[in-house]
């Protein structure tokens, strides 16, 4: 049975001014209960045993050479810039996360973890960690945050690897320009810090934040993830890198390439993404390259803004809707990256279980879904459209009476603002977020389950309605068949949509584990075959979408290695990482793919465990 947990029972998450991923002052009552709602339904201990001698070691490395490494190691850094894992795995939650292991474990929670985490606290410290590794050729993995949450969180592809946590010490907001409207960040600068950055400054930028805001800038950028202003494409809004190669050596990237004045940055570092020749960010994006150790982002010039909701009453609806949606995103009606999501998402983001809505332990039934709908703010519905539009007070009105009118084409829809819904109804976070503000609203949905975790399916189709019915199909099919509720939601860039789709898992069931990856593996396979491909994913599926990107006979995938091995010869920096191993480990049973079994598995260096 599941223990409730009163706020007077948690400890207080720490505060940013305490910790570099602690959470802003401002939102310490709405961090306070929400990690109450998370922990109220959970039954998991805080840690379980863990067996064998511990840490686990790197590939192909004995104990007393682990041992050997690590002093000196620490020698170099000091002693407390370098930890070993060997103490009981704590998942914790969103705000105090591990860097040692996968906070949403698919598999156990002890199979991909590391064997030690270092701390460095400059780009030099960096360079000697580098050069470590490749004398000792022990793996290293480096992450900005952690918080890379339904992706992988913290833990490293290989077993073993020592996680370097760039954000301990590496923190700072380096600058803000606010005649750029730009600035520059270090890996461990969450969207909460950066917000309270250009809040001092007292400038009117914004910020562009995903759905939840304790995540790294710089890290879910690289990453490539999205935000919902019209800067809501990171990547493309990116200017400037700072990379350590995986030889030790620095470089800049763009006009950071060229040397400014008296040794100060160019001062078009952060104004122009591209140099002169071949423009090389993207290898560093999704990529084991290099260690980006800073980066230029733009920020958004404050604007007017007004955001809305527009509910839809079937089901088969979404086919019109994305017909609508694709000229008034290609034409910037729109203005940013909306969201069309399934009801069930109104339900979820209440924050209330599963179980207050339907007994069963299958899907619930969309009728059930929709009859809870009706007693909502939302009413009786099947998706719901949450999106803003910008700019002065008269080009918003128009841009609202246009999409007012193409939406008005579905029957049934209804037209919503925030001042019509309740002051605790999802309109309103969604506008804070719409309007450059981190929020945490969106954990709420991972109460639906008992010690929830989450799992992303995330293909990319064209802004067509037959494209997204395929899809949509396959996920909706396969979450049914291996006994998951769907919780879609597409992010409309423009031209594409990011089709979002959630698995929610119990993580102290390893059926629901186990289940959870089938139907991943089935999503992948089916959704290649029609045609359509993951722009992100989870450590353990990393090298089937891989393969699936292999037009050419893998022509990609064999630049990529070719890459990889010119640049890392000892194979050292986060091996595997986006399915891409480099000679030492290659083809050597290291992949993990559909037909290896058993499905909780992971395999280390060709053996099952």
């Amino acid at each position: 049975m599941a223990t409730t947990i009163g706020l007077q029972d948690l400890p207080p998450t720490p505060l940013l001014s305490e910790k570099h991923s602690g959470i802003p002052e401002r939102w310490a009552e709405q961090c306070k209960e929400s990690k109450a709602r998370l922990y109220s339904l959970k039954t998991l201990p805080a840690s379980v045993p863990r067996e064998g001698e511990l840490p686990v070691l790197p590939p192909g490395i004995d104990r007393p050479t682990f041992n050997t490494a690590i002093a000196e190691l620490k020698e170099t850094l000091g002693e407390e810039h370098v930890e070993l894992n060997d103490k009981p795995l704590v998942d914790g939650w969103y705000m105090e996360h591990p860097n040692t292991h996968d906070t949403f474990h698919v598999l156990e929670q002890s199979k991909l973890v590391s064997s030690a985490q270092v701390y460095p606290g400059s780009v030099e410290d960096i360079q000697t960690i580098v050069r470590w590794a490749n004398k000792y050729l022990i793996p290293i993995y480096p992450i900005s945050i952690g918080r890379n949450m339904g992706y992988g969180g913290a833990a490293p592809r290989v077993p073993g690897s020592v996680t370097i946590d760039l954000g301990r010490r590496m923190n700072k907001v380096l600058k803000i320009d606010g005649n750029s409207a730009s600035c520059i960040v270090e890996p461990g600068v969450t969207y909460f810090a950066l917000y309270e950055e250009v809040q001092k400054t007292g400038l009117p930028l914004w910020i562009d934040t995903p759905d939840v805001g304790g995540g790294s800038v710089l890290g879910n950028c690289i990453d490539r993830g999205v935000g919902y202003t019209p800067y809501g494409d990171h990547w493309a809004n990116h200017c400037g890198l700072e990379v350590v190669l995986p030889s030790g050596e620095i470089m800049r990237t763009g006009m950071g390439a060229l040397p400014g004045k008296n040794g100060a940055d160019n001062p078009s570092w952060q104004a122009f993404q591209h140099a002169y020749g071949p423009s090389v960010d993207g290898i560093f994006s999704q990529s084991n390259f290099g260690i980006v150790t800073k980066m230029g982002m733009w920020l958004m010039p404050a604007t007017g803004h007004q955001s809305y909701m527009i509910t839809f009453p079937e089901e088969d609806d979404f086919e019109q809707i994305i017909e609508i949606i694709r000229p008034l995103a290609l034409n910037r009606v729109l203005g940013n990256i909306p969201q069309l999501r399934s009801v069930i998402q109104e339900l979820a983001i209440t924050g209330r279980p599963k179980s207050d809505f339907y007994d069963g332990k299958d899907p619930i039934p969309m009728e059930v879904i929709k009859a809870h709908a009706k007693n909502m703010p939302c009413g009786e519905c099947a998706w719901v459209f949450y999106g803003t539009v910008y700019g002065p007070e008269e080009t918003r009105n128009s841009q609202l009476d246009i999409i007012r009118q193409e939406f008005s084409k579905v029957r049934g829809s209804k037209f919503f603002l925030p001042e019509d819904m309740p002051e605790d109804h999802y309109i309103h976070p969604r506008a804070r977020i719409c309007s450059g503000v981190p929020e945490l609203r969106e954990l709420d949905w991972l109460n639906w389950k008992p010690n929830c975790a989450h799992l992303a399916f995330s293909p990319i189709t064209p802004t067509r309605g037959q494209d997204a019915r395929i899809v949509h199909e396959i996920v909706t099919r396969l979450h049914k068949k291996w006994g998951f509720d769907s919780l879609p939601t597409w992010c409309v860039s423009g031209r594409e949509m990011h089709y979002i789709a959630e698995i929610l898992i119990d993580r102290s069931d390893p059926d629901e584990k186990r289940r959870a990856i089938c139907c991943m593996r089935e999503m992948i396979t089916e959704a290649a075959a029609e045609g359509y491909g993951e722009y992100r994913t989870h450590l353990i599926f990393q090298d089937q979408i891989s393969r699936t990107y292999g037009w050419g006979n893998q022509a990609l995938m064999r630049f990529n290695e070719t890459l990889k091995d010119a640049l890392d010869p000892n194979g050292i920096l986060a091996p595997g990482r986006a399915g891409i191993w480099p000679k030492s480990y290659r083809d050597k049973g290291w992949e993990i793919l559909p037909e290896d079994e058993p499905r909780t598995s992971v395999k280390t260096n060709g053996v099952i465990h």
